[in-house]
């Protein structure tokens, strides 16, 4: 599977403490650790920290061939302050290095050359009118990749309008669940949220074949066929959760893309994403052995994790909906 993965690299600052990041990067890498072929289209600024992320890069042993690095503006940097239970909030100054990509029909042909099967795109690189011109473009030289949409909604760094258009392009969604409920309150203020009613609001709305939704510790929910199932999640000692929802977004492409059993792909996808946040760092070293032992600590048969499975989604559709079986309605925003 070959990858293109847009938008940022930043470094996530904690206090006086700096870890290579972005959410585009952090993608790409654990989906190279995952087996695929994968780049990222970026840049960084010539600067301490830009060289730094090159160096570092390259000690990942992932390519920089499509890293710009430019001199009109800084390498990104995102200011994290973390909450008690290790939820983290972003503050990010603009313009960063990655809204400053030269861009010419060169390059796209270069990247287009490149064949990917999927092409992942965040919200954030994209509020720059340049990268979103970019990215329809580099979309419409490879018609034959699917495209991946990882929301990652930052506060001040997105819009109702730019986040409309983005789904439109998405084969994939993955979000979390505050942010399909904010999403929820825009498109339909009037009605109570449920992720099921959102579900098949946006995927009816944008063509979307897949949405999957993050619980946190509670794990995944995911649509499609016009049916939402809840998938467990796995108890670890959260110690900060910058770049879970990416290692777990890598690990459920991979399953998607192999054709997995959605039981099995969001199984493996929990297990890393929760792996992820009890280690420090957007990128701490794992691997898969490190997933197969936490699913195999749970000591629970592949028929048992599909039971388990079906039983939490009528509880959590219970506990979200407050009925269960009524008829839906297929809303237009």
């Amino acid at each position: 599977m070959k990858i293109i993965s847009i938008g940022e690299i930043l470094w996530d600052v904690f206090g006086s403490q700096e870890f290579l990041g972005g959410a585009p990067l952090n993608f790409a890498v654990n989906s190279q650790r995952l087996g695929s072929s994968a780049t990222v289209f970026s840049a960084v600024g010539d600067d301490p920290r830009g060289r730094r992320a090159l160096e570092m890069m390259e000690q990942l042993a992932f390519s920089s061939e499509f890293v710009q690095v430019v001199s009109d503006a800084a390498t990104g940097a995102a200011i994290i302050t973390s909450d008690g239970a290790g939820d983290a909030s972003f503050s990010i100054e603009r313009p960063a290095a990655f809204d400053c990509l030269h861009v010419t029909e060169d390059l796209l042909a270069q990247l287009a050359s490149w064949q990917p099967g999927w092409i992942y795109f965040g919200t954030l690189a994209q509020t720059n009118p340049r990268n979103e011109e970019m990215l329809h473009t580099l979309l419409s030289l490879t018609p034959q990749a699917r495209r991946f949409y990882d929301m990652n909604l930052r506060q001040g760094h997105w819009n109702a309008a730019l986040v409309e258009r983005l789904s439109t392009l998405a084969s994939v969604l993955k979000l979390n669940e505050a942010e399909a409920k904010t999403l929820w309150e825009l498109a339909s203020p009037v009605h109570p949220f449920s992720l099921d009613d959102f579900c098949r609001l946006w995927s009816s709305t944008y063509d979307i074949d897949v949405i999957c939704t993050t619980l946190g510790e509670e794990g995944c929910a995911v649509f499609s066929q016009e049916s939402l199932n809840y998938y467990p999640g796995f108890s670890v000692k959260v110690l900060d959760t910058v770049g879970a929802g990416d290692a777990f977004s890598a690990a459920f492409l991979r399953g998607l893309d192999q054709g997995w059993p959605m039981e099995r792909n969001a199984e493996f996808a929990n297990a890393l994403g929760a792996i992820v946040a009890s280690r420090a760092g957007a990128t701490p070293p794992w691997s898969e052995a490190d997933c197969l032992e936490l699913i195999a600590g749970t000591g629970i048969s592949d028929e048992e994790i599909k039971n388990n499975a079906e039983n939490l989604t009528a509880s959590l559709n219970d506990q979200r909906v407050g009925t269960t079986g009524r008829q839906r309605k297929k809303n237009k925003v």
